[in-house]
Order: C-alpha cells, then structure tokens, then sequence
C-alpha cells in the first residue's frame, strides 16, 4: 500500500510537471498573437495563462513540501503548505480579476482594431490546451484544495478560450470592436466568481476554523450521549490540514467511571463516527472539575 500511494504521488507530480510545461509555451503564443492582433481579451487569456503555469508550480511545490515529515521546528508536520498554497493561488484568481477588469474599462472608453482571425485561431488552440492541462490535473483536484486552486485556473481559462472564440467570431462577422473588453468583463467576472468561492475554506482551514462536517454539536452530543460521560466543555475542533480532523476538550466524568477506560472509549467513538483520529481529552473528576466551565475555549 504505501508503495502504491508513492506511485500516485509521483505519477501526480508528473502529471502537474506537464501541465506547467505545456502552460507556458501556450502563454508565449497568446501574447505574441494578442500584440499582433490587438486583441486586449487574448492578452488577458495569456496572462492567464501564465497564472495557471505559476499555480502550477506552486501547487508542485507545495505537494512536495507537504510530505516532509514532523521535525522540531514543525511539530505538527507541513500538510498545510498545500492550504497555504491554495490561498496564494485564490489570491493571485481575484488580483488578475480586477486588473482584468480596469484594462477592459480602458478599452471601453478607447476602442482599438482588433484582429479577428487570430483571436480566433490561437484561442481555439488554448481552449484545446487548456482542456488538456484541467484533464491531466482534474482526478487529483478532487481530494485536494491546492490542487483544486489550479485546476479552477486552467477551468477558467477554458472558459474564457471559448468566450474569446465567441467575441473573434462576432468581430468577423460584424466587426464589433466592443465585444472584445466585454468579453475581458465576462472572463474576469468568472474567475473572481471561482476565486470568492474557493478561498473562503482555505481561509477557513488557516485560521483553526471547525469543519463543516462534523459539527461541533454533533461532536459534543456524540460524547455526552456515552455512559460514563457527565459534560464536555473546554472544546476545541478545527482541521490540522485539509483531510486531518483534530478534537480538544476536557471531559467531566460521572461517578465511578473509570478515567482510562472511558478516554479509550470516547477516543474509539471519535474515530469510527467521525474519523477524527487527533483527539486530546482531559479527563476531570466529577467533584473536581473547572470552575464555571464553557463550552468553547479554555
């Protein structure tokens, strides 16, 4: 097993290798044929792009620092370079957004020609790109907030290859200058859109934030539902990293409940409903437990 979990590691580490190689050599194509052209919307594509290849090579970086193991220094290991990561990706999505959207305003005002043929040609070959890099990367995105941050880069960017295909066939077709910033609006409005929403767990997970499952209360009525458990209090939940579920708590025992047995059992009870496997419990004498006890804190 944990040969084949090595296997998947490195085969992953390929798979994003590629996707950062053929990421660049597409973004030097869109901002040479966007200067030619004079397309704004296939310049932003580029800068996109680009985007996609350094959260890339943020999100490879950030796999392999994640599996250094726990040392003094980081005691609870580096699994969370991965969430930092995301947040940096996330960040950069919502940057390149507005910037997006203050160059499209400027071409609003000053419209420019715009070669539509090209536009059209190199954006066709980007949507084929991007389509190919979000397939390399798209099974890892699913159990991976980091690689989930790239991977809405290049969905993005797909997105945006077909709307620039769009706005280079109506500037053909009817030589709508306009179409091109609006349709820079549209890509910028999307992928602000995506970015909003994933890094809020990021966020989330960086600031000890309890998970969204399970609950904090169906954790404490969980544990005070066990016989041999009189309250809970002191409680902390919060993820250790993005699939590491960690509890804290002082635990008031009833009378004549053993303190070893029933740690074990509430340990055990954690570790089969929740999978919550990080678990410190302070275990309290009935007669003998802190003074006005909350149930967060402490």
């Amino acid at each position: 097993m944990p040969h084949d979990h090595h296997s998947a590691q490195l085969d992953g580490d390929r798979r994003v290798a590629w996707a950062v190689a053929v990421n660049i050599a597409l973004t030097l194509v869109q901002i040479v044929a966007g200067v030619i052209s004079g397309s704004l919307a296939l310049i932003a594509d580029a800068i996109h792009n680009l985007s996609d290849a350094l959260s890339l090579v943020i999100a490879f970086a950030a796999r392999r620092i994640a599996r250094r193991p726990p040392d003094k220094s980081m005691t609870f290991g580096y699994g969370r370079a991965e969430v930092v990561a995301a947040l940096i990706n996330y960040t950069t999505l919502i940057v390149i957004a507005l910037y997006l959207v203050a160059e499209a305003v400027q071409r609003l005002v000053n419209p420019v020609g715009v070669d539509g043929w090209i536009v059209v040609i190199v954006a066709g070959v980007a949507l084929v790109i991007d389509t190919v890099t979000a397939w390399l990367i798209h099974s890892m995105s699913r159990d991976s907030m980091n690689i989930r941050a790239a991977f809405l880069h290049n969905l993005a960017d797909a997105m945006g290859s077909v709307a620039v295909i769009v706005g280079g066939t109506l500037i053909l077709l009817y030589d709508w200058r306009l179409v091109d910033p609006l349709v820079s609006v549209g890509i910028a409005g999307y992928i602000l859109w995506h970015a909003l929403r994933g890094i809020r767990p990021a966020i989330k997970v960086l600031m000890l934030g309890s998970p969204d499952t399970p609950s904090l209360d169906q954790v404490t009525e969980t544990l005070c539902a066990l016989e041999g458990v009189r309250g809970v209090h002191a409680v902390h939940l919060w993820r250790m990293q993005e699939h590491e579920i960690a509890f804290q708590a002082h635990v008031v025992m009833a009378p004549g409940a053993d303190a070893l047995a029933l740690r074990a059992r509430i340990k055990a009870t954690l570790s089969d409903h929740y999978g919550i496997s990080h678990t410190t419990i302070e275990m309290e004498p009935p007669d003998n437990h802190c003074d006005d006890p909350g149930l967060l804190g402490g």
